[in-house]
């Protein structure tokens, strides 16, 4: 667990960029799944656990920033709650851990709240992205659910100090990139004829919660590696399939994340083909990861990388044409389709419950309305501490390339009869969590074998 000063400074450091008013944070509650006895398991929100570090549900705190005092609302456990679920600390010792004097039951919120109104004072609230946080925001704070908004001054200083990780927050990170490494090399090594999807998926999670961790987002593991989402099935693998998993975990304790992909060759080698898409999408990812320093912007790195995954499609007679026309039409994103990474911190895709245009475009950016580009989620220049994940891909989608050969789009450089020819393929995607240095970069983690010969040497390694 981080110290109670680190939560207090960055409480200080919000009050600071602020000055005036009352913030206002929702830590999230239980989830019911079906009925309300039967609960989800527990994510607490990621801005309420920066300036907090409290991983338990129905907690609040507000922050006077013009004062810097903090106060924690919730309630002590009842003797039924002890009966059922044990011990727990109390509010008070809770508050202590996070470096809060003052505590309050939850009732009070309402009147701290509205003192605050009624003073004509600020109220800075941050978006709700779950129901029941709109629904609790809008009794606060007098409005209609749907007039709900995040104060724009609160959002963009929460961003600004996020973004940054300290060398505290970087070793949290390396701590669940440690796990999930683990997961991944369980993963190539269960990478055999007749191993189901789900089999290597429960194996993968397995390992984390042997670490006392859980996944940082629903693992996808899949020979349907085309289709960039694709959930673990009964599928049982076979002989010459790509197998892809893309998967992290959380640090114990802190709840920092790790993202990590990777491609298993089932039954331990690449085919030609196999290897010839794999060897352009390492090439992809190489060249980003060295191309990431401070002030550059991650959106030239991503065309960075189309234009490599482009030139070396071009190469194999999937594309057609100059390099840099083909990426500035947008034809490349018919086998990439996707940006090429986003922030990581304490959400998996950090912060943008408070708005993925604010997190990676405001201020220095416009979002392209392109296929492809248009999914790029950070095009801002990189600064020291930032954690940038780093995932080129390749996927041959039968659906897309049959919709854009019939509507004849990017004729002059796509080769849709060679492209027919890679249906039934499959996708690669490679992926690694890179932080940016005053002088350029580091990548996290343990060394994840990303090699083509290394991979395969390590899944047969569990045959």
């Amino acid at each position: 667990m981080l110290p109670p000063t680190t939560f207090a400074a960055r409480r200080a450091a919000l009050a600071d960029a602020l000055s005036a008013g009352l913030v206002v944070l929702l830590g999230n509650d239980e989830a019911p799944m079906n009925y309300a006895a039967n609960l989800y398991p527990f994510r607490q929100d990621g801005s309420f656990l920066y300036y907090t570090g409290l991983d338990a549900p129905a907690l609040a705190l507000t922050l006077d920033a013009e004062t810097g005092e903090a106060t924690l609302f919730g309630r002590d456990a009842t003797m039924e709650d002890r009966v059922w679920d044990g011990e727990r600390p109390s509010l008070a010792e809770r508050a202590a851990s996070a470096g809060i004097e003052k505590t309050a039951p939850p009732e009070a919120l309402a009147e701290a709240v509205g003192r605050a109104r009624r003073q004509g004072r600020p109220v800075h609230v941050l978006p709700p992205y779950r129901a029941e946080g709109r629904l609790r925001l809008a009794d606060l704070l007098g409005v209609a659910p749907a007039a709900v908004e995040g104060s724009v001054a609160l959002i963009d200083a929460v961003i600004a100090q996020r973004l940054v990780k300290t060398d505290a927050e970087v070793a949290e990170i390396e701590r669940a990139l440690g796990i999930a490494a683990e997961m991944h090399t369980t993963a190539m090594r269960m990478a055999q004829p007749g191993v189901t999807e789900f089999e290597v998926a429960a194996s993968m999670e397995a390992v984390a919660a042997r670490h006392g961790s859980f996944p940082s987002f629903p693992s996808i593991v899949t020979a349907r590696g085309e289709v960039p989402h694709h959930h673990a099935s009964t599928y049982a693998l076979e002989a010459g399939d790509l197998l892809l998993h893309d998967a992290g975990a959380v640090a114990p304790g802190t709840l920092y994340c790790a993202d990590l992909t990777r491609v298993s060759p089932v039954g331990g080698a690449f085919s030609d083909r196999q290897r010839a898409i794999y060897d352009v999408v390492l090439a992809a990812q190489v060249g980003a990861i060295e191309a990431c320093a401070p002030g550059v912007s991650f959106r030239d790195v991503h065309f960075g990388a189309a234009r490599t995954i482009a030139a070396g499609l071009r190469d194999l007679g999937l594309l057609k044409g100059d390099v840099d026309a083909i990426v500035e039409a947008g034809a490349h994103a018919l086998f990439f389709h996707h940006g090429l990474g986003h922030a990581m911190g304490l959400d998996v895709h950090d912060l943008e419950g408070l708005g993925e245009d604010r997190v990676g475009y405001v201020g220095e950016a416009e979002r392209s309305t392109q296929f492809g580009t248009g999914y790029l989620r950070f095009a801002r220049a990189l600064r020291p501490g930032h954690v940038m994940t780093v995932e080129p891909g390749v996927y041959f989608n039968a659906a897309l390339i049959a919709m854009w050969k019939d509507e004849g789009r990017f004729a002059e450089h796509v080769d849709y009869d060679e492209a027919e020819r890679w249906v039934g393929f499959g996708g690669v995607r490679i992926e690694d969590d890179v932080l940016i240095t005053e002088s350029g970069h580091r990548v996290l983690g343990p060394d994840l074998p990303k090699q083509p010969d290394e991979v395969e040497a390590v899944v047969r390694s569990g045959a």
